[in-house]
């Protein structure tokens, strides 16, 4: 965890510098290249837990050159917004990656079908070689929907597999009011998916059980 500090700690920096006066451009350009570990861990993380149809044929993708395209998307978005700290810098970073995912899943579902009208073939269900199934998609319109500590505490916790005391640090807040939030996005998602049986909500939302119940110390592969 030491080491997650000091990312945190060195984006807080960078954050405090592009508040000041002089030219924006080289200190974005520094804070991404100094929190490229981190970030690339999170899209390992949500890539494999998520998104695992995109790692295999015909896209193959990996963590890194996700990691180039996301890098490219702050890049543009820092131009216009600001995080004030290292919690909303990696909020802001999370919803990229998860963009960036979704069109790559939605382009893949597009060519699929496009080779299946094609070749004159029965078209399949969408969820057996969708990367991103119907009700997945509704939930994550559902998360984007949240309030945005719900949905930031959801992000951190329910889908990259952060305990509640690395996602309390990394906020600056208590794991008392990680829990609270939780709570609250679990009640508010609920409200929004209650046509869904709970067990394709827990499927297509929750870190699976061995990664979930595994302890703090095996589960830690962030910088």
């Amino acid at each position: 965890m030491a080491e997650t500090e000091h990312t945190t700690q060195a984006v807080e920096r960078y954050l405090g510098d592009l508040a000041g006066e002089g030219p924006s451009a080289p200190i974005v350009r520094a804070l991404l290249e100094r929190a490229a570990g981190r970030l690339e861990w999170l899209c390992g993380t949500l890539l494999v837990r998520n998104y695992p149809r995109l790692t295999r044929p015909p896209l193959n993708l990996q963590a890194q050159e996700m990691l180039s395209s996301v890098i490219e998307r702050l890049l543009k978005a820092m131009r216009e917004v600001h995080p004030t700290d290292a919690r909303q810098f990696f909020a802001l970073a999370t919803r990229h990656m998860r963009w960036e995912l979704n069109d790559l899943a939605r382009r893949l579902d597009e060519q699929t079908r496009a080779v299946e009208l094609h070749e004159g073939l029965v078209r399949a269900p969408e969820t057996s070689g969708s990367a991103l199934s119907p009700n997945a998609r509704r939930m994550f319109d559902a998360i984007d929907a949240l309030p945005e500590e719900e949905r930031e505490v959801f992000d951190l916790v329910r889908i990259q597999g952060l305990s509640h005391t690395e996602v309390a640090e990394m906020m600056g807040v208590s794991s008392k009011t990680v829990q609270r939030r939780l709570n609250r996005s679990l009640v508010l998602l609920t409200e929004m998916l209650g046509d869904l049986k709970p067990q394709e909500l827990a499927a297509e939302t929750t870190t699976p059980a061995h990664e979930s119940d595994a302890p703090e110390h095996k589960r830690r592969h962030g910088p």
